[in-house]
C-alpha cells in the first residue's frame, strides 16, 4: 500500500484510476495472459487455508491432558466459538455445528488480518467475491439445515407463514421471502465486504495522503505527519473491524442455523 501511495503521490501512475485498475495483475511469473486468475488475492486465500490447516494439525498431532501452548491456543479459539456462538445461539444442538463456525470465524478472521499485516496490507473480503462466496455457503447450510430437520414443505411453510391474520399474510409472505432467501446472504455478504473495503480506502487516503503533502508545497511538509499519523491510529480502529466483522459473520451464521432449527416461526 506504501509504495502505491508513493507512487500515486509523485505522478508516476494514471489519475483517476480506471476500473481495470481493481483488476490486480497475475503474480506468476509465467503465463501471465493465462494465469490472470492468480493474483496476490488468491495467493492470500491459499495461505490462510493452508495457516489454518497447519496450525490445527499440529496443534491436535499429540494431544496431551496439559496443553501445550499451541494446544491450549486451538482449544481456545474453539472454545469460544463453540460456548459462545454456537451453544449460546443455537442451544446444546449448536456443538455439532462449533467445528464449522470455528473453520468460519478463524478464516474471516485472518483473511481480514491481511489487511494490516505488512507487505500484505489489503483484506480478500474487500473483493466482493469472497464474502459472497462464504455467505452462499452459510445460505446454503442453513436451508439444508432446514429442509433435513423439518421437511421440504414444512420448512418452507416455517419461513414464509407467519403467524399472523389470514387476511395481512398475502402482505407478509413476499416480505417474508424476500428476507429469509435474498436478504439474508446479500447482507453477510455486503456487511463484510463494505466494512473491510471501506477500512482498506481509509487506510490508503491517510497514507496517500501524507505522500502527497510531502512532495507538495515545503509548508504541507510537516503536516505529512499528522497523516501518517491517523493512519496509525486506524490501524488499531481496523484491527478492532477485522475482529468485530469475524464475530458478526459467524453470529449471523449461527441465528440462521438456529432459525432454520426452530419450530417454529
Amino acid at each position: 500500500m506504501f509504495g502505491q501511495a508513493n507512487v500515486l503521490a509523485q505522478g508516476q501512475a494514471e489519475f483517476p484510476p480506471s476500473v481495470e485498475d481493481f483488476y490486480l495483475p497475475s503474480i506468476l511469473p509465467w503465463g501471465a495472459h493465462d494465469t490472470y486468475w492468480f493474483t496476490k488475492i488468491t495467493a492470500m486465500v491459499w495461505l490462510a487455508v493452508g495457516v489454518l490447516i497447519i496450525f490445527f494439525l499440529a496443534s491436535y498431532r499429540k494431544p496431551q491432558l496439559v496443553p501445550t501452548k499451541k494446544q491450549w491456543f486451538a482449544e481456545s479459539i474453539y472454545g469460544f466459538v463453540r460456548n459462545n456462538i454456537a451453544v449460546d445461539m443455537i442451544g446444546h444442538q449448536g456443538v455439532r455445528f462449533a467445528p464449522y463456525f470455528t473453520t468460519l470465524f478463524c478464516f474471516v478472521l485472518l483473511t481480514n488480518a491481511f489487511a494490516i499485516i505488512p507487505f500484505f496490507q489489503i483484506s480478500p473480503n474487500s473483493h466482493i467475491a469472497f464474502p459472497a462466496f462464504l455467505a452462499v455457503i452459510s445460505y446454503v447450510l442453513f436451508n439444508w439445515i432446514g429442509i433435513r430437520h423439518h421437511g421440504f414443505v414444512k420448512y418452507v411453510k416455517n419461513s414464509l407463514i407467519p403467524p399472523a391474520p389470514w387476511y395481512i399474510l398475502p402482505l407478509l409472505i413476499p416480505i417474508e421471502f424476500f428476507s429469509t432467501f435474498l436478504v439474508r446472504p446479500f447482507s453477510l455478504a455486503v456487511r463484510l465486504f463494505a466494512n473491510m473495503f471501506a477500512g482498506h480506502m481509509l487506510l490508503l487516503v491517510f497514507t496517500l495522503g501524507g505522500f502527497a503533502m510531502l512532495n507538495a508545497t515545503a509548508w504541507l511538509a510537516p503536516v505529512s505527519v499528522l497523516s501518517w499519523v491517523m493512519t496509525i491510529a486506524l490501524t488499531f480502529l481496523e484491527f478492532l473491524v477485522i475482529c468485530l466483522q469475524a464475530y458478526v459473520f459467524t453470529v449471523l451464521t449461527a441465528s440462521y442455523v438456529q432459525g432454520a432449527l426452530a419450530e417454529e416461526h
